[in-house]
């Protein structure tokens, strides 16, 4: 049987399809399917390129880059005690925080929410944006309140609601603000400035003594330059060793000459 080429087309869903036919006894169907491309509404080229660029961008932004008080604004109440939304608390201080505020809770009656962010976008003021965290995932409840460490920035709040404001005081809310969270955030010891913050806040909940604020040090450079009175006192010193070498070298020969011709007379 001779062979046939059959070509048809066949247009569904903007495809072209070519088959090649049969050839002797037996059956043989080979179907080459290229895109015909109908719908004006398809993405170019351009496009295309631009999405690809854009969705590789977005998968290679660290996800501590983007986190900011809108990530804690979206979540529901937390389940936990620590919301390190910065990622800056390790395994072992999340863990001993967890116990210690659980702790606090089940003999108090005080809950302390922990919360870790990088940044904040659009309230500048962290004890404001503190607040609203407290409304949100505490509405109507009492005895709340929320240690916020702002990474970036440095700086933190210490808020709740009424009764928990009362019961901590404004002395210790500056201290640790202002010492535990400032000092310790400047040389990024995160978690040290959230552990010694709860430790103080728990004490003042529970009648015992306040461990103390954490001290600045403050760091002495030392100075690598001479000063103009070293610099001149340290040239004089070198001018009269100079001169005295040089008397010296001048004196010595004429002894050892006038030494000789007295010792040949």
């Amino acid at each position: 049987m001779m062979a046939q080429r059959i070509t048809a087309k066949t247009q569904t869903c903007g495809l072209e399809c070519r088959g090649i036919g049969k050839k002797q006894s037996r059956v043989q169907h080979r179907i080459v399917c290229t895109a015909s491309r109908t719908d004006e509404s398809t993405p170019s080229k351009g496009q295309r390129a631009f999405a690809a660029a854009a969705a590789t961008l977005i998968a290679a932004t660290p996800l501590s880059a983007v986190a900011n008080e809108f990530d804690l604004l979206a979540n529901g109440t937390p389940s936990s005690y620590i919301v390190d939304d910065a990622s800056v608390l390790n395994r072992a201080t999340r863990g001993s925080l967890g116990d210690e505020l659980k702790k606090l809770e089940e003999k108090t009656g005080y809950r302390l929410e922990v919360a870790t962010v990088r940044k904040l976008e659009f309230e500048s003021d962290a004890f404001a944006f503190g607040d609203k965290l407290v409304s949100k995932w505490f509405p109507g409840e009492s005895n709340r309140g929320l240690l916020l460490v702002v990474t970036s920035a440095k700086d933190g709040a210490l808020t709740g609601d009424k009764a928990f404001m009362s019961s901590i005081g404004d002395d210790l809310i500056d201290s640790v603000v202002g010492d535990n969270v400032s000092i310790l955030t400047e040389e990024e010891k995160y978690n040290e400035a959230v552990t010694s913050s709860v430790q103080r806040v728990v004490a003042k909940l529970t009648g015992e003594a306040d461990p103390g604020a954490p001290v600045r040090v403050e760091r002495v450079r030392k100075r690598t330059y001479k000063t103009k009175k070293e610099t001149e006192a340290k040239k004089d010193a070198t001018s009269t060793i100079v001169l005295t070498l040089l008397a010296i070298s001048f004196v010595v020969p004429m002894l050892q000459y006038f030494g000789y011709t007295q010792s040949t007379n």
